[in-house]
């Protein structure tokens, strides 16, 4: 289990780890949501998290824990128990191709100074991938000690094997890895990594808000366009969300389930919980159970 969190700490950091939960109403501020309906015989649930947190901020509330408790599946992004899966993460951070021989010396040169401020040298994260980079943000934008981090995810999985409930996920590594490799190439990543104090203040005011469940501030906080365009969001965000929606209705038909993802991909119009309304399930806030 202690590899495992490990992996599951890279794996969240390249997904864009700091993108947490939001909706557009004031009146549905929850990032625990109902699904029922639509032939469904019992409801299902989704929760949008916050993945990488500091332990003094960290609390998965009572009515999330509930809901796991209730379902009889709990299905990840990512499933993180599949050694197939672990494999391929285990390759994802690593190239065979080094970043200085992607770069022009100038731009090398560049990537060596600004590599400085994240604790480490080009030199020695030459055979990383573009994705091990990416990791770079948000670990230094976490305001804590790794000893002192928490995976929102990795906290539910080990709930869910302790009750002995089946566990799946919605994608693969190599699925995640292409949307990722869509939305940021090197030099795009490379310009996230100059952006490193902004991701620190950023973080903190989405931690602040997904503390009180405050989504419409998170929306807010979430249009930051520094951080994503609109191709960014089509690849990172969107084109999965769509996929994901069309796998739900047969997962939730079988056995009730219980799906945690990033929570920036409930939001908007093209969000889950729109996608799955639109198919005509009642998807609504819970605020206790």
């Amino acid at each position: 289990m202690k590899n495992l969190v490990k992996l599951g700490l890279a794996a969240l950091l390249s997904t864009g780890s700091i993108l947490l939960n939001a909706q557009r109403k004031n009146t549905e501020n929850s990032t625990l949501w109902e699904i029922s309906g639509n032939e469904l015989t019992k409801p299902s649930y989704i929760a949008g998290t916050a993945h990488i947190m500091c332990s003094k901020d960290f609390e998965i509330k009572t009515k999330v824990m509930k809901a796991l408790e209730k379902s009889e599946q709990f299905v990840m992004e990512i499933n993180y128990t599949e050694p197939t899966e672990i494999a391929a993460m285990q390759k994802m951070y690593q190239t065979d191709k080094k970043l200085s021989e992607q770069l022009s010396p100038e731009e090398a040169n560049e990537l060596d100074k600004i590599l400085a401020d994240y604790g480490t040298d080009l030199k020695k994260m030459d055979h990383s991938s573009s994705q091990g980079l990416y990791a770079l943000i948000s670990m230094k934008a976490v305001p804590c000690p790794q000893t002192e981090i928490k995976l929102y995810e990795i906290e539910l999985l080990q709930n869910a094997l302790k009750n002995k409930k089946k566990v799946s996920g919605l994608e693969k590594v190599e699925d995640q890895m292409t949307s990722i490799n869509k939305a940021y190439d090197l030099k795009a990543v490379i310009g996230q990594l100059k952006m490193g104090k902004e991701y620190e203040i950023l973080l903190k005011e989405m931690v602040e808000a997904f503390k009180k469940e405050d989504v419409q501030s998170l929306y807010t906080l979430f249009k930051n366009d520094k951080i994503m365009n609109a191709k960014q969001e089509k690849a990172m965000l969107t084109d999965r969300n769509k996929n994901w929606a069309e796998k739900m209705p047969e997962i939730m038909k079988k056995e009730s389930a219980f799906f945690a993802v990033g929570g920036a991909h409930l939001m908007g119009e093209n969000g889950v919980i729109q996608l799955l309304r639109s198919k005509g399930y009642t998807v609504k806030p819970v605020s206790s159970l």
